[in-house]
Parts: C-alpha cells; sequence; structure tokens
C-alpha cells in the first residue's frame, strides 16, 4: 500500500467517456450513462488505489491563457454526441448539462474536493497540483489526455479509462521513445488535432525519434528551454534533413504550441491560484447518506451501488 497517495481526476474527461457510451437510463427515461459510469469508475479506483484524498478537477469554462497565446486553439472541435448506441435518443446539450450537474450535487456529498477554477482548464489546475502543490506526494491522475504524459514521473502514474489501464513513464518511454520531461515539446512539434494545433510537416513521433532519439529519451534535457533543442542539440550536419529544415522554417509555431500544451506551475494567475488555495484549505470532507439518497430519489436513479460505495468513501474518510 502506497502512503499519502491523492488520485486527482479530470472530470469532463472521463464524465464524457461514460456519456457517449453507456446505456444507463433512469426510471424517468433519462439518458444517465455519464453519472453512473463517472461513479462506478471513481468508486472502482478509490477501492484499488486506495487514495488517502481524492480531487475531482472539472473544466472551468475554457482556458483564457490558451485563446490569448493561440486564438484557434479548440476551434474545430466536435461537439460531444449522445450515447451513440441509441440513435432514438436526441443528443442535446440540455441532458448533458443536467448529468454533470447532478453528478456535482451527489459529489458533494462525498468525502471529495471538486475544483472549478473559472478561466482555465483541468490540466492548468492538474499540471498546479502535481508540479507544486502535490509535488512531493504519490499521485494517480484518472484521463485518458496524452497531456498528462509530460507529468509522469516516479511519484505520479495515470490511470487512463480508454487503456483501463495504468500508464508510468516507462510506459511513454517504451511505447514513443520519448522521455516524459520532453513529451510536450515533442507534441509540440507533431501537434494535435483534436485540439486544431497544427504539427510540422512531415514530423510525427517515429520521425523525431528516428531523427533526434538522443534528446527525446534523455530525461536531462530540459525541454522548457527550447532554443537548446534548435540551437545546441541539433547539429549542423543534420541541417540537409527534411525534418530539419521543416522545423526550422516553423520555428515560431513550435514555441506558440508549446506554450499551450506545457503544463506549467506558471499558467494560472494569481486568482486561479488563490481560489484552488482557498478551497484545499477550507474543503471538509464529508459523506451525507440522507442527501446522496434524496437525490438519487429525485433523479431516479437507481444504478448507482450505495451500500458498496459508502463503505469505499467511509474508508477515505478514516485516512
Amino acid at each position: 500500500m502506497i502512503k499519502n497517495r491523492c488520485l486527482i481526476v479530470d472530470a469532463y474527461n472521463l464524465f464524457v467517456r461514460h456519456y457517449v457510451v453507456h446505456p444507463a437510463m433512469s426510471k424517468n427515461g433519462e439518458q444517465i450513462g455519464g453519472i453512473v459510469g463517472f461513479y462506478n469508475n471513481l468508486t472502482k479506483l478509490i477501492d484499488k488505489c486506495n487514495p488517502t484524498d481524492a480531487y475531482i478537477i472539472w473544466e472551468g469554462g475554457g482556458s483564457v491563457r490558451k485563446r490569448a497565446v493561440y486564438k484557434d486553439y479548440k476551434r474545430q472541435s466536435r461537439p460531444v454526441k449522445l450515447n451513440r448506441y441509441y440513435e432514438d435518443i436526441p443528443d442535446t446539450l440540455q441532458n448533458r448539462n443536467y448529468q454533470i450537474k447532478t453528478l456535482i450535487k451527489l459529489l458533494d456529498c462525498f468525502p471529495v474536493t471538486q475544483l472549478y477554477v473559472e478561466g482555465s482548464e483541468a490540466d492548468d489546475v492538474i499540471g498546479y497540483l502535481c508540479k507544486y502543490k502535490f509535488k512531493t506526494r504519490p499521485k494517480v491522475i484518472v484521463s485518458s489526455d496524452h497531456d498528462y504524459y509530460q507529468l509522469l514521473d516516479k511519484l505520479t502514474i495515470i490511470y487512463s479509462p480508454t487503456l483501463k489501464d495504468f500508464v508510468n513513464d516507462k510506459y511513454v518511454i517504451k511505447k514513443y521513445g520519448i522521455h516524459p520531461e520532453n513529451f510536450a515539446l515533442a507534441k509540440a512539434i507533431v501537434g494535435d488535432n483534436s485540439d486544431n494545433i497544427p504539427g510540422v510537416p512531415g514530423a510525427g513521433f517515429k520521425t523525431l525519434v528516428k531523427e533526434y532519439g538522443h534528446l527525446f529519451s534523455n530525461s536531462d534535457f530540459d525541454s522548457n528551454r527550447f532554443q537548446l533543442f534548435l540551437e545546441n542539440d541539433v547539429k549542423m550536419e543534420n541541417s540537409k534533413k527534411k525534418i530539419y529544415k521543416s522545423i526550422k522554417e516553423n520555428e515560431s509555431m513550435i514555441e506558440r504550441n508549446f506554450k499551450v500544451i506545457n503544463l506549467d506551475v506558471g499558467n494560472l494567475a494569481h486568482y486561479q491560484i488563490n481560489k484552488i488555495e482557498q478551497k484545499l484549505e477550507n474543503n471538509e470532507k464529508t459523506y451525507n447518506n440522507i442527501n446522496i439518497h434524496k437525490l438519487l430519489n429525485v433523479n431516479a436513479i437507481n444504478s448507482i451501488d450505495i451500500y458498496n460505495t459508502k463503505i469505499i468513501y467511509n474508508r477515505l474518510l478514516r485516512q
């Protein structure tokens, strides 16, 4: 058992995964797959990881910082589709918001800390928690977003709902040939279509590793100092390579991408950090059995195993 471990959940990422595929319906005929799937996944993870505390991080209405750096960030993002297995169920923003609102109310009755920081995305908040607030503590991040790979180290692992397994720094090095400390820079070069971030033409992870593997597999390489990559580590004998020319031609774009992708402590404004600190300082862990049953009854949710959930969360309270 790992002592003093905390569980940090990218809430919307976990919710959406279940929202689009989980078939659960309420007694009233409402689609509640996001609520039930999230709940079941969370309780299983608490049972398996046995954390001292758990943090549920919600999106704060989009990142003001990232939009300021790159105005087209996530501009082409497609709307989340409701359960794809049920064509007769309308894909409505109303249902999604209903599920999120209900889930937040339910989680308020449990000994977990929910964070919503306006003007930020969950990854910036989680980056702050991992790199500063909980830097010396064992951590489990719950998300399928590969951007979190840059946070992996000896104390930090990721549970991927997509892989249904845990990911550590060794996994990333083996799969991509890239050390987690350099993952943000590599992704800044490759780009990310899901966030509408363009990459260098002809550059992929395999190409980078093939041409500059010594850079991306070396944990001593300082990915925060981008100029080192271009000026010191990429030698003149590489100047004839097509990929080198592409990187040089797109230097400003890569630097911009890196500012968007890199999860650094300085990404949050002072007022956002203050809100996080105040929430953590004033947080009271509670387990309100009466309110839970009342909420489940009001929302006609009958797919959550409250008995086993209570046992798991009571164990959290005793930490």
